[in-house]
């Protein structure tokens, strides 16, 4: 487990208080897709700079990369030797992401990129929930076509990633 995606079902999963929860008992740097890809003021990063960013990423020998972006999954999913894919309910994922913009309004979190403070719009929340269960079922897609060439742990409760966390911290020490 060098080389390893973290990924969700939704924003509002957790990918990135997982990651960096995993990569501080890992010891490992984290990435934070949504900070490569939002320029200040909420610009999109062009595809092709998201793309090479990420293709720096993965040619170091060690990482944890988080975020989901279909547009550059196949980067991430050559390089890497894990993937760790979280699913939580719907309700849990919108519950959070209203969580998250209370707690940090006015404010850019870590996990994004400068200039970007949190905000929150109809259309980010009628795409979770318009997503949620075409994601669901793409991720299964996706992981059945992988085969065996990826370790592939799904965790689909709090519970399963409290244990996953505590087990890691436990081996790793």
């Amino acid at each position: 487990m060098e080389r390893i995606m973290v990924i969700g079902v939704s924003a509002g999963v957790g990918k990135s208080t997982f990651a960096r929860k995993l990569g501080e008992i890992l010891n490992k740097k984290v990435y934070h897709l949504d900070s490569y890809y939002w320029k200040p003021g909420w610009v999109e990063s062009p595809l092709e700079e998201f793309r090479n960013a990420q293709r720096e990423m993965v040619q170091h020998n060690e990482w944890i990369i988080e975020g989901n972006y279909s547009n550059s999954f196949d980067i991430r999913t050559e390089a890497c030797d894990t993937i760790i894919y979280l699913e939580l309910p719907l309700v849990v994922c919108l519950y959070r992401v209203l969580k998250r913009w209370l707690a940090n309004l006015g404010r850019t979190r870590p996990d994004l990129g400068e200039g970007c403070p949190e905000k929150m719009e109809w259309k980010f929340l009628k795409f979770i929930y318009t997503t949620y269960y075409p994601r669901k079922k793409k991720m299964a897609e996706r992981f059945q076509q992988l085969g065996s060439e990826k370790t592939i742990i799904v965790l689909k409760s709090k519970k399963a990633i409290r244990k996953y966390l505590e087990n890691i911290s436990l081996t790793s020490s």
